[in-house]
């Protein structure tokens, strides 16, 4: 079955990350673009990951991992080689009701990590529910290629003028009108 290509808010959603290495750097990449309330339990930090914890302020906590860690999260990716460990705290999310991710269990998993550009206000998803990860990333390249470099700007004056403008039929016309304009200078 496919994936509901949900857009889920981060804000005040704390995140845990289980598992510390490329992999877990892989996700921690992603999930900074929409979040920095992350915490990070493993017994070994990847390089990247004690560099990122330092730019962006993420809590690292050298240890194993144990029952319970997972209580004061609403978000939990699950990165560790153990894959035991990896279905009993999807199992442990299940019960207490907290999304999980488990990197090497689609099955085990509420939700996945789509391929996706990111500029400014615009987030592109793109899955094919696993049946072709290499189509995924090279759509992506051409899909990243098509937009203007100055799309976060426009988005920009689009949410000023969507917050001064009164709504009504008006201003849907002129915020219609104004993207169908930008669009067809792209050509």
């Amino acid at each position: 079955m496919s994936h509901f290509p949900m857009f889920y808010s981060m804000n005040n959603k704390k995140v845990l990350l289980i598992g510390a290495g490329k992999v877990a750097s892989g996700k921690l990449e992603k999930l900074l673009d929409f979040t920095k309330d992350i915490t990070v339990i493993s017994l070994e930090f990847d390089n990247d990951i004690i560099e990122k914890s330092k730019s962006y302020n993420i809590n690292l906590i050298q240890k194993e991992y144990k029952e319970k860690d997972i209580n004061t999260y609403d978000i939990v990716v699950v990165t560790v080689d153990d894959l035991d460990l990896q279905k009993a705290i999807y199992f442990e999310c299940k019960k207490e009701k907290v999304l999980c991710n488990c990197v090497d269990f689609p099955d085990y998993s509420d939700f996945i990590f789509p391929s996706y550009i990111k500029e400014g206000d615009l987030t592109v998803a793109i899955s094919t529910n696993g049946s072709s990860p290499s189509f995924s990333k090279r759509f992506k390249k051409y899909l990243k290629e098509l937009i203007p470099n100055d799309i976060s700007s426009f988005l920009r004056e689009m949410r000023t003028l969507r917050q001064t403008i009164p709504k009504g039929k008006e201003r849907m016309k002129y915020l219609d009108d104004k993207v169908k304009e930008y669009i067809k200078s792209w050509n």
